[in-house]
């Protein structure tokens, strides 16, 4: 199963951003790429890093403490294909986006 929560309106999260916001007892990286709204895991795979905080270029975020780089359409770390931060559906409905999580 899995829950859905509103996390962010629209234009909290402009074009070209990300932001670090908390849904379900998790820390969600959410993004704005070219207004599709992406969601993965807002802890960095490396050591902890905010990868909400980190600057996105594209599709591709930079966690901002050690510079590992993960697309954020599919939380992909950009150069070892074996690492990947965990993703979620992310979706806009009335100027709100929601992100849906899997129950823990």
């Amino acid at each position: 199963m899995s829950q859905r929560f509103p996390v962010a309106s629209v234009e909290d999260v402009p074009v070209g951003t990300g932001a670090e916001i908390v849904a379900g007892g998790r820390i969600i990286a959410l993004f704005n790429v070219d207004g599709t709204f992406h969601a993965v895991d807002g802890v960095c795979a490396h050591a902890g890093g905010p990868v909400g905080k980190g600057e996105l270029n594209g599709c591709i975020v930079t966690c901002p403490w050690h510079g590992w780089q993960y697309d954020v359409s599919t939380g992909r770390h950009c150069l070892t294909d074996n690492i990947a931060q965990q993703s979620f559906p992310a979706e806009v409905e009335d100027g709100m986006v929601y992100v849906e999580l899997p129950d823990s």
